[in-house]
């Protein structure tokens, strides 16, 4: 089974919104084991819509399309599919009852054109949107599948997930259970992994081995098919050990986590607290471990400390440390480590100092990281970085180095 996703919208040809569905769809179509080898992005035009839909019917069995199911008149998805279809539209009495409801509930007066959202292609099964009001749509029609969403991704994910994944499943009578995991890598560039484990992803069959590249790691997605999910896992397992054979001192966790998370889960398991001195990054890594629940019990506080005067007055960096080594440098990085740690009581201190860019710092191109690690009752290490990219990715990348030797530090 190929698919192809068309998105409605001429927002999204000029750039206000980002296609996030097609994403969406596209990783639950691949853990089905549906091919997805087109995205289509199409304007709210009729005829610009109806050469996309005729493009794809040469080259997909499944047509999905997101957006364009709204109650004003530029959103004209389904009126241009049933007039490519030959077929009528008609009124759904639960999803008209569901939009009446709404309109009730929340004391407004529905207005004539939300009455257009309740139509539906005839023939179709209709998917129930739970979290809007437009219904979604799936019409099979001989060789093709087509399928029809609304365009808010709050609204698509679910009726994705709740009712449209169960009946292509039961369409296509699928009896294989597709299990899928996510490796998750940081210290190795995607060539040096694929050159690592190349003989299997040459020789994969299934379970499948797909490499990914994200901002600062690789991902690798492990993917079985088996008539017992058990049996799926198993293969899974196998495949995974032989990964981590070569490349384990990379890994570092699973699926949809993060190293920032991970850190998380073993700071809380070993009880410890930490405070950070932030220079470069400022306050970029404190602020990624507030967002993770739970970070009060963790994080003691932290000082964002750009100015030499502050590495001075406020974490007592020496004087003659800064005139002799400068802020950008390992003596700095140690002593900001050390004394935040201390002025925050806290089990850890973390401390960031480089350049960031564009120019120069005390002779020092932009990439230059020193990052200071103290942990109670071990001696303090500086891990320096020549780091390349822009200033946002310099720091962005220097934050989660520091995650990743805390990781291994600890």
């Amino acid at each position: 089974m190929h698919a192809e996703i068309i998105a409605v919208g001429s927002e999204l040809l000029l750039g206000q919104i980002v296609n996030t569905n097609a994403q969406f769809m596209s990783k639950v179509l691949a853990d089905m084991g549906i091919n997805v080898f087109f995205h289509t992005v199409v304007g709210d035009n009729a005829a610009r819509l109806k050469a996309a839909i005729e493009i794809a019917e040469n080259r997909a069995d499944m047509i999905i399309f997101s957006g364009g199911l709204g109650p004003t008149k530029d959103d004209l998805t389904k009126e241009t599919i049933a007039a490519h279809l030959n077929r009528k539209l008609i009124t759904d009495v639960r999803a008209m009852e569901s939009i009446e409801a709404y309109f009730n509930r929340v004391g407004r007066t529905m207005s004539e054109n939300n009455r257009k959202q309740a139509l539906v292609i005839e023939g179709s099964e209709v998917l129930p949107n739970d979290h809007g009001m437009a219904p979604g749509m799936i019409i099979p029609v001989k060789n093709h599948i087509y399928m029809l969403f609304p365009g808010p991704p709050k609204e698509m994910e679910p009726m994705f997930l709740t009712y449209a994944r169960p009946s292509i499943m039961n369409k296509l009578q699928v009896q294989e259970k597709i299990i899928s995991r996510v490796l998750r890598f940081f210290g190795i560039g995607e060539s040096q992994l694929e050159t690592e484990i190349d003989d299997l992803i040459v020789g994969q069959t299934n379970p499948t081995i797909a490499p990914l590249a994200g901002d600062g790691e690789v991902t690798l997605r492990i993917t079985a098919k088996h008539q017992s999910e058990g049996a799926a896992k198993e293969l899974i397992d196998y495949t995974e050990r032989l990964i981590l054979n070569r490349v384990g001192e990379y890994f570092y966790g699973y699926d949809e986590t993060s190293l920032m998370s991970e850190l998380s889960k073993l700071l809380k398991e070993k009880q410890l607290t930490i405070a950070a001195a932030e220079s470069l990054t400022g306050g970029m890594f404190e602020k990624e471990l507030t967002s993770i629940p739970g970070a009060g019990s963790l994080l003691m506080g932290g000082v964002v400390c750009y100015h030499p005067k502050v590495k001075q007055n406020v974490l007592h960096v020496k004087e003659e440390t800064i005139a002799q080594h400068g802020v950008v440098s390992a003596e700095c990085a140690k002593e900001l480590a050390e004394n935040v740690a201390s002025l925050m009581h806290a089990d850890i201190g973390i401390s960031f100092t480089g350049v960031a860019g564009p120019e120069e710092l005390e002779g020092k191109p932009a990439g230059t990281v020193f990052i200071g690690i103290k942990i109670k009752d071990q001696p303090t290490k500086v891990e320096e970085l020549k780091l390349g990219g822009n200033r946002t990715s310099i720091r962005i990348r220097t934050v989660q180095h520091g995650c990743n030797y805390l990781l291994k530090s600890i």
